[in-house]
């Protein structure tokens, strides 16, 4: 007798439904994305208990006749797909024929669809066929998921909380309307409406009835596009920021999607613009050939891969730093608002605060820009070194306005002003972002100078650390340092590169190793040069309480104003803020709104 046996086919479904509905917003997340599909203007999600309840979209789509309806629940029957190589060129949300099979065998579920005509009424529970029926129903297509896991208890057992159910599909409702401002969402849990987007095709409007106005004005357009990608999207300034990388949403052909290599090539494009425990809120759209990428990696459809993600990184890595570039992003201090009983009382979902949502459209520089530093630094001295790289260190345009110094308070920040207010430099976090830049671009550009110690340096490590340094000493001494082993597990150092601060040699050398034996395991060029720069930055730069005179003032600001980023020290911290006119006198009530 065969122990080998087929499955039945709601046995099937039911394991089916493991891999494809996992929690509330799974059931959410594909019955959606068949409302997309079906191209709906207006989807709206009603719940009952974070789903846990109950679950119902609503969809104004072309809706199904009764013989699709029926086929829909049958596994692996789909409207998306036709033959092999329609998998490759994938440009609909599910293709895969098993999200309302897999649904329907652990929940009760009922369907109410119809093209325009009489409509078909489809009622499951656990995977049978309760009822199938015609019935009166509009345009478009009514799905009500009850009781999910009913009948799997140990999968019922483990859904989380109603609020991190809730959490969870507030989310990915949150990134699909971002995905497509041009559909009306409408979420509500127990009557209460948590979303309801515009649906006028606005992705500044979406984002503003996600994040509010605070977060809106805040956001930078931006647009690009090269032989295979085209992006765009907005993303926030540096002073607008979260604890965590969850508001970094990328969208792939209009799909929420999950890729670690382009979240990370995000979040680094802000480096040095904000603390590295803070993540910006970016909202990027991407569109390719449905050729060049792979959604068929699991059932969820979340992972994706594509083909030449370099150039997709280079391209969002240069348009991000581009438009950072491109703006004034010092920020301003706002008198806080006195709060009336009516906003104590009542939180409106409509916009308090008017804000032009069309993007803007000359502050935008989208084009690479190409450096403008020469590549020859003259090697007649350390000193001439010293003052041609000055000079060489331009921005493409003023992005500090002309200061004049008025004052200096608690022998760190630079007091200045102009006809627009008052502006507060800190002179350590200045003076550290114009030495990161200088070092950064000696790092790149090296010179072959360097200068030899009176006295040779000898470094004595352990063992492992020995051998971790022996692997690098050609990294070392490509920088121009010239160090050699000495005896047991040591190393003597007899010349370094000019860019070493003067009268700390020894402590920047050793830095220097320390950050070469942290890094062994995750350990690229160009990220030791930047790590070695900001070390050297923070050692060579003024510190609070070091007075300066007021020709030091005017010539750290002078250098400051010729950086790339002026606005942050290499950590993120802010170099410089701003007191508008206009809010110092709403302080001292010359002005009264």
């Amino acid at each position: 007798m065969a122990n080998i046996k087929v499955m039945d086919e709601i046995l099937s479904n039911k394991i089916a439904a493991g891999e494809v509905v996992e929690k509330c917003v799974s059931v959410v997340k594909e019955l959606v994305e068949n409302s997309i599909d079906a191209k709906s203007s207006e989807i709206k999600i009603e719940l009952i208990d974070s789903g846990t309840i109950e679950i119902k979209v609503i969809d104004n789509g072309i809706g199904m006749d009764n013989d699709d309806a029926k086929l829909a629940f049958q596994r692996h029957a789909t409207s998306k797909l036709y033959d092999e190589d329609d998998l490759y060129r994938i440009d609909t949300l599910g293709f895969r024929g098993e999200a309302l099979p897999s649904i329907a065998s652990v929940s009760e579920i009922i369907l109410k669809t119809s093209t325009g005509g009489v409509g078909s009424l489809i009622h499951f529970k656990g995977g049978k066929l309760i009822k199938c029926e015609k019935c009166d129903a509009r345009k478009g297509t009514s799905i009500t998921v009850k009781n999910l896991f009913y009948n799997t208890p140990a999968r019922l057992k483990h859904l989380s909380s109603l609020n991190t159910e809730l959490s969870n599909i507030v989310d990915y409702i949150n990134r699909i309307a971002l995905s497509y401002p041009n559909i009306k969402f409408t979420l509500s849990n127990n009557n209460r409406i948590l979303l309801n987007t515009p649906g006028d095709d606005n992705l500044l409007k979406v984002i503003n009835s996600i994040y509010g106005i605070d977060v809106t004005k805040n956001m930078l357009d931006i647009s690009n596009f090269n032989n295979d990608y085209e992006i765009n999207g907005y993303i926030s300034k540096p002073v607008v920021n979260r604890a965590n990388r969850s508001h970094v949403i990328t969208l792939v052909n209009g799909r929420v999607v999950r890729n670690n290599e382009i979240n990370k090539t995000i979040i680094e494009s802000y480096h040095t613009y904000m603390p590295e425990t803070k993540f910006p809120i970016v909202v990027l759209k991407i569109d390719v050939d449905s050729s060049l990428i792979d959604v068929n990696i699991h059932p969820t459809k979340m992972d994706i891969k594509f083909s030449n993600i370099n150039e997709l990184k280079t391209l969002i890595r240069n348009t991000i730093i581009n438009r950072l570039n491109s703006i004034n992003l010092i920020p301003t201090i706002e008198t806080p608002k006195p709060i009336s009983y009516e906003e104590v009382s009542i939180k409106s979902n409509y916009v308090q605060e008017t804000i032009d949502f069309a993007p803007s459209k000359g502050e935008s520089t989208y084009s690479l820009i190409k450096s403008e530093l020469e590549e020859n630094i003259s090697d007649t001295s350390v000193i001439n070194e010293d003052l041609a790289l000055e000079e060489k260190i331009e921005k493409k345009q003023d992005t500090i306005p002309e200061l004049y110094i008025a004052g200096y308070a608690f022998g760190t920040y630079i007091i200045c002003q102009n006809d627009l207010g008052l502006y507060l430099i800190d002179q350590h976090a200045a003076k550290e972002r114009i030495n990161y830049e200088k070092t950064s671009y000696m790092l790149s550009n090296p010179n072959k100078q360097n200068i030899s110690m009176l006295f040779p340096l000898t470094i004595e490590l352990p063992l492992n650390e020995f051998i971790i340094i022996k692997e690098n000493i050609d990294v070392l001494n490509n920088m121009y340092f010239e160090i050699s082993e000495f005896g047991m597990n040591s190393f003597v150092v007899k010349s370094h590169p000019i860019w070493l601060p003067s009268g700390h040699e020894e402590e920047a050398i050793r830095k220097i190793f320390d950050l070469v034996i942290t890094m062994k395991d995750n350990f690229t060029l160009e990220k030791f040069n930047d790590r070695v720069a900001m070390t050297m930055a923070c050692k060579m730069s003024i510190k609070a309480n070091d007075n300066l005179s007021n020709e030091e003032m005017e010539e750290l600001i002078k250098d400051l104003r010729k950086c790339n980023n002026p606005y942050t020290c290499p950590h993120g911290r802010p170099t410089i803020i701003n007191f508008t006119k206009y809010e110092l006198e709403k302080m001292f009530k010359r002005v009264m709104n």
